[in-house]
């Protein structure tokens, strides 16, 4: 099968699985519309759980030309699926293998413009890659400006953190503490959180340090574990000079 023959079979497969009374729901959802952070992306409507299962059927066939020209469509599903191949092949991949799906992600890093497409690949990607390497990347996206990008950075280091590793994350946390966007509000302080399922004292550590001027939205992610007295010591710390108010 040549490899444009491959592209046309994963597309038609998910054709077929397409369900159209979902398309407005995930537009709406994942935030398409004018002016907002996702506007003009497309949807067919398939669900996830759909999209894996045209995965391990094209996950031994599907090259680097196939994600690439998945990567290009102006269909979200269709970046997902590709996203999700390269995340499947990178287990079982050669170092060789391994470095030229990492450089196509860094190349194609504007295809993954959507917090779904970030948190299906950046921990089985680039959390995979920089336990091995030099994770220098991380702290330069984080500093970018780029708001996917950013969001790779943090995301990235939930593999690290899962193995009790935690220098990445919150380096990349200190970076972004004062974001003023929502989506990497949450990425740092779901970070953070998982972070304190390892470790809760290194979390309430960077707390101690940071709670006061995080914004609030980034602090309720990270203590969405504690207990409930933990948490209002923690939300009634002033910010700005003031306690929050309720």
């Amino acid at each position: 099968m040549n490899n444009n023959r491959i592209t046309e079979s994963i597309i038609s497969n998910l054709r077929q699985r397409i369900q159209p009374a979902k398309k407005p729901i995930l537009q709406r959802f994942f935030k398409t519309g004018p002016g907002q952070y996702a506007e003009g992306d497309v949807f067919w409507g398939i669900p996830v759980p759909q999209q894996r299962e045209v995965v391990k059927s094209f996950f031994q066939t599907a090259g680097l030309s196939e994600i690439n020209e998945l990567l290009s469509s102006d269909i979200h599903e269709c970046r997902l699926t590709a996203l999700l191949l390269m995340v499947e092949q990178f287990k079982k991949a050669t170092e060789g293998e391994r470095q030229a799906r990492i450089e196509l992600y860094i190349q194609r890093v504007d295809r993954v413009n959507n917090w779904d497409l970030v948190d299906a690949s950046a921990p089985g990607l680039f959390g995979v890659w920089f336990q091995e390497k030099d994770p220098a990347l991380l702290s330069q996206w984080a500093q970018s400006g780029h708001l996917w990008k950013q969001r790779i950075a943090m995301v990235s280091t939930l593999t690290m953190i899962r193995k009790g590793r935690f220098t990445e994350a919150l380096q990349v946390a200190e970076l972004l503490v004062h974001h003023q966007h929502d989506l990497l509000q949450k990425a740092v302080g779901w970070m953070l959180r998982e972070i304190g399922k390892q470790d809760k004292a290194v979390e309430v550590h960077f707390l101690e340090r940071h709670a006061s001027s995080m914004p609030r939205t980034m602090l309720r992610y990270a203590i969405e574990k504690f207990s409930p007295e933990e948490r209002a010591l923690f939300m009634l710390r002033p910010v700005g000079g003031r306690p929050e108010s309720h």
